[in-house]
């Protein structure tokens, strides 16, 4: 019987002494872990968790406000310039134009044809599009001129395909765009001039 006794208290301590070893590590466990979420949420360490990005990218301009990137007219010294008169009806956001500095050249594919277009385009955004399309009119170009190379005779004889080679140009402006400024913001292309030979 003795041995019975001397037993159980040698299996109470072993059990004591694993308990003893297992609380302070589930305490550090559970302490870390509480520590990292409080980082995380910001609440400890300077808010050094995700911080919201701010974007810089072209806003929208609507009628009546004043686009802080409007570019200046010709002549035009800070602070001058007349208002621009709206009407209150159709899109509540403002228009501005582009029009590039040359006609549009090039032959179309698979045809001994040629075409030549003067275009111009549009943005509802702030004044820093209008920048990029002249600041990049030369990459611009380009592309758009291998738009109109890929571009079969049949398919601009009728005004569906002129519409789908208008977004198509407007595509190939919006990549180099966004390829050069990380933004596109042109939103519609137009013939001023189109004549095929």
């Amino acid at each position: 019987m003795s041995s019975d006794k001397e037993d159980k208290p040698k299996k109470k301590k072993k059990g004591g002494m694993l308990m003893k070893l297992l609380i302070p590590v589930v305490l550090i466990a559970i302490s870390g872990g509480g520590v990292y979420g409080l980082v995380v949420a910001g609440v400890i360490g300077g808010g050094h968790g995700k911080e919201e990005k701010e974007d810089n990218n072209p806003k929208l301009v609507r009628k009546g406000e004043e686009d802080p990137y409007a570019p200046k007219k010709e002549g035009e010294k800070e602070g001058e310039g007349g208002a621009e008169v709206e009407g209150e009806g159709g899109s509540q956001y403002k228009t501005s134009y582009f029009t590039f500095s040359e006609e549009f050249t090039s032959n179309l594919k698979n045809s001994d044809a040629l075409v030549q277009v003067s275009v111009a385009c549009s943005t509802r955004r702030d004044g820093r599009v209008l920048m990029w399309l002249k600041k990049h009119e030369l990459a611009i170009r380009s592309a758009m001129l291998n738009v109109l190379a890929d571009t079969p005779e049949e398919d601009i004889g009728s005004l569906a395909g002129k519409e789908k080679l208008q977004k198509r140009l407007t595509q190939a402006i919006n990549q180099v765009l966004t390829k050069e400024e990380g933004f596109g913001g042109v939103d519609q292309v137009y013939f001023k001039s189109f004549l095929v030979q």
